[in-house]
């Protein structure tokens, strides 16, 4: 492929530029006048280099789409034992995936990022700290969970294929590679070998998308396997594998060692967070896709720095409130796993299934009401909108309101199901509350989160001169000393302070000392507000991750919809709401730092 043509440096660091500063000397100055000059000259580039970005981008989308059709394709087929594709051939399909996604992120950290004008400028929102602190968090808990696999693979080497062992070894050095890739480069803007780079980043993003796929799927046939064993005997169950899902080769041999049941059953317990990793790699990288070759506006563009306050400038209120909730949703899901998987009774079923209606009412009518305060608030607010472009942003968004179509769709079968059943009894009352809730819910915090991502950060945060940047280093500062060493007429600090820079009055200093620390009421009421949704979402994420899934549990839509279609419905829904709570907390927390 044709390579977009670069800039000579010459042409950037031009010193007759229009854009300087006049602090010549200042070199950090006279370095972002350059990269400003550049960024202001990208539109003017020909159409000629407009044509290749666009071919570019779509041959690298074809590619994508072509080996996500690919992946899809395989791992649907290996779910079902009368189709003639195993587990080792989607096995073997990502491990050849990994193997050269790795393959190109070592050529790129060792050869693409360090060619001359390689990166020219970077992308401020995009890798936040806290998006990068939670891929590691869920880095660790993948490679803990492939020791599992490898662990539990290893007692079965003699019956097994060799590619169930090789697949979560390459897997753990695939999460490492690709952490650490994204850790360093994820604010990158790319300006060399674009091509190479935007196939090598939607390879990336692909083999995460089918990693995730296959994580699914393994995951809902290890629950259906579950149910089943529970439901009847073991002759019917080695039955039912045979005419209906795909069984795990291991199954043909005997795990009876303590240490085997361990590991089979860590494995499983730890999909939930591999199954964010990937989500959480795929968002990331797709944003660096977005910004191969863009020019920034430094003018425009401002860069955001991590000012996380959790114990300054605020009430507790959200945080105890949020705390109560995630505490007791942690009770709430023990009693659950309990009372439904260790008793056949159906009364401890129906009371498992009240108590869990119950909680997330509660949850979810609290969440809607605090989210319409917000929105209600930010009315008042008058901070102006950021319409800059910024590309997380628009995935942010995107990823919200995708994401949330999941939830909306099984609330909406839940519904019509039981609408239409009869008779009705308390648990069916219970679940439509539910299902209304939950559509009403995600409608309100996608409008609170969507509206915070827009707006721009207080101007005290975000716009200090260099004297008020001096001053707010200081542990004490005397006020009525410093204002009586600044002049009262409209004279510059100092006889030697060179020309052009702002003159600072004792007033002004005063209020800029003391601008930091006030807050005004609307703002301590939306990161209240935000905090209490962040921990709202993090129980609701646990709760359906670690096995609290009422919809396999309730009759009521098993027999509307049948013993197929309907937990096909969950099984293809449920992920996405699982994500949408995940990434609603890093949305969440990203509105409570900018407020």
């Amino acid at each position: 492929m044709t390579e977009e043509p670069r800039r000579k440096d010459s042409d950037i660091g031009h010193p007759n530029s229009s854009m300087g500063c006049g602090h010549k000397d200042d070199k950090a100055s006279l370095g972002l006048s350059q990269i400003a000059s550049f960024s202001h000259q990208a539109p003017s580039t020909p159409a000629s280099k407009e044509v290749w970005k666009k071919g570019g981008r779509m041959f690298s989308i074809l590619l994508a789409v072509h080996l996500a059709l690919l992946a899809c394709t395989l791992v649907s087929s290996g779910a079902f034992e009368k189709i003639a594709v195993h587990d080792y051939d989607v096995f073997f399909l990502l491990t050849v995936m990994m193997l050269i996604v790795i393959i190109w992120i070592i050529f790129y950290l060792a050869g693409t990022s360090r060619c001359p004008g390689a990166i020219l400028c970077k992308d401020s929102h995009a890798g936040p700290i806290w998006l990068r602190g939670g891929l590691i968090l869920f880095a660790i808990f993948s490679l803990v969970m492939d020791v599992f696999k490898i662990g539990y693979y290893s007692s079965f080497y003699s019956c097994l294929s060799a590619i169930k062992i090789i697949y979560p070894i390459v897997q753990a050095i695939f999460v490492v590679t690709q952490t650490y890739f994204l850790w360093v480069s994820a604010k990158d803007c790319i300006h060399v070998h674009l091509n190479v780079t935007r196939c090598g980043l939607m390879l990336t993003l692909t083999t995460n998308l089918a990693v995730w796929m296959s994580a699914v799927t393994d995951e809902s046939v290890h629950k259906a396997h579950s149910k089943l064993k529970k439901n009847v005997t073991e002759e019917i169950f080695r039955w039912l594998l045979k005419v209906g899902m795909r069984s795990s080769s291991v199954d043909e041999c005997n795990c009876n060692s303590q240490i085997c049941q361990i590991f089979k059953n860590g494995y499983f317990w730890l999909y939930p967070f591999n199954i964010e990793y990937s989500l959480f790699a795929s968002a990331m990288v797709y944003v660096m896709w977005k910004n191969v070759g863009r020019f920034i506006d430094h003018h425009s563009h401002y860069i955001q720095r991590l000012k996380f306050r959790l114990f300054r400038r605020t009430f507790f209120v959200g945080i105890m409130l949020g705390l109560i909730i995630l505490v007791s949703g942690l009770g709430v899901l023990i009693l659950y796993e309990v009372q439904v998987n260790s008793n056949t009774e159906s009364s401890k079923k129906s009371q498992a299934l009240t108590m869990y209606y119950i909680f997330n009412i509660v949850c979810l009518s609290l969440m809607s009401l605090v989210c319409i305060g917000g929105s209600v608030i930010y009315r008042f607010d008058k901070r102006d909108m950021d319409r800059h472009k910024n590309p997380t942003r628009t995935l942010d968004v995107a990823l919200l309101m995708g994401a949330a179509l999941g939830p909306y769709a099984i609330s909406y079968y839940s519904i019509v199901a039981i609408v239409a059943s009869t008779p009705r009894d308390t648990i069916s009352a219970l679940n439509l509350t539910y299902a209304l809730l939950m559509i009403a819910q995600h409608t309100f915090q996608n409008i609170f989160i969507i509206e915070g991502l827009h707006r721009q950060p207080p101007k005290e945060d975000c716009k200090h001169d260099s004297h008020q940047k001096d001053l707010y280093g200081l542990t004490f500062v005397n006020i009525n000393a410093v204002s009586l060493r600044m002049p009262d007429t409209g004279s510059t600090l100092a006889p030697g302070t060179a020309s052009g820079t702002e003159t600072v009055c004792p007033s002004d200093l005063v209020r800029s000392l003391t601008a930091p620390k006030k807050m005004n009421w609307r703002r301590k009421f939306l990161r209240e507000i935000s905090m209490f949704l962040l921990l709202s979402n993090v129980i609701l994420w646990i709760m359906p991750a670690f096995g609290a899934r009422p919809q396999f549990d309730n009759d009521t839509e098993l027999n509307f919809y049948g013993d197929s279609m309907w937990p096909a419905i969950v099984d293809i829904c449920l992920p996405f709401g699982i994500f949408y709570r995940m990434h609603a907390v890093a949305s969440l927390l990203e509105v409570y730092i900018v407020s």
